[in-house]
């Protein structure tokens, strides 16, 4: 079994570990998740007080094979063929939710785009770059992490692109 950090230790998430290494500002937000609630994401700006616009989910699909990470508001959905598109790929599914786990070491509805088990491609809705801040989830439910934009890309190395529909 792999030794946790001091800061893992104190309760911090491979997210939130890999935001301090890399020396980035963000802010942590944390709010008491309800299982019964119907939408993670939804449930996380309503618990935060912000626009669902600014609150971005993390989905794992099957690009062709290969795992990807799509990121997108959680007001709207995730655009399939715009996902394999901005890969390079011709055909998308969303991946199977125990494979998504394992893969990236988080559990459903706490899936954070950072501090993966395994770096996957990723890709960054383009409505991100309208926001001064987004959230994103910090690899719990109940956890978010606030940060601009162009360190969520750059940290990521996402590829921005519209891949999320109303």
């Amino acid at each position: 079994m792999a030794k946790k950090s001091k800061k893992q230790q104190s309760g911090g998430t491979p997210a939130t570990v890999a935001l301090t290494a890399a020396g980035v500002t963000y802010t942590v937000h944390a709010y008491e998740h309800d299982p019964a609630h119907p939408s993670y994401g939804e449930e996380a700006a309503e618990a935060m007080g912000v626009s669902p616009e600014r609150v971005f989910k993390t989905l794992v699909a099957d690009v062709d094979g290969a795992l990807t990470v799509a990121v997108v508001p959680v007001a709207g959905q995730l655009d399939l063929k715009a996902l394999a598109a901005a890969v390079g790929g011709k055909r998308a599914a969303m991946a199977d939710p125990a494979l998504a786990e394992r893969t990236t070491g988080y559990v459903r509805g706490g899936i954070s785009p950072l501090g993966q088990r395994k770096r996957l491609a990723t890709v960054l809705d383009a409505s991100a770059s309208a926001h001064a801040t987004v959230c994103v989830s910090a690899g719990r439910r109940g956890l978010e992490v606030e940060l601009s934009p162009g360190d969520l890309a750059e940290l990521t190395d996402a590829v921005l692109a519209p891949i999320g529909r109303a």
